[in-house]
């Protein structure tokens, strides 16, 4: 994935989150939907990760393209 593409994963990622978190404040929303915010947060999180690898490489002069997802095991223990 290129970073346009990265960036448009995100969008529609976060546009996503945005509804559930709608749901969850009308109070309407479903364990399927509180399971799919929890996955949604670890899916942003790992391309967050990927683009921020892919800058890092662009910048050292790499191939960006080197880049890959990180596993969300990995992800989630970033500190912050």
């Amino acid at each position: 994935m290129d970073d346009p593409e990265i960036h448009g994963t995100i969008e529609s990622l976060v546009a996503e989150e945005h509804e559930l978190w709608q749901r969850e404040s009308a109070g309407a929303a479903s364990d399927a939907d509180r399971e799919r915010l929890r996955d949604l947060k670890v899916s942003l999180d790992q391309c967050w990760d990927l683009l921020r690898q892919r800058r890092a490489l662009r910048e050292a002069g790499l191939d960006p393209d080197a880049a890959a997802a990180r596993d969300a095991n990995v992800v989630e223990r970033y500190e912050q």
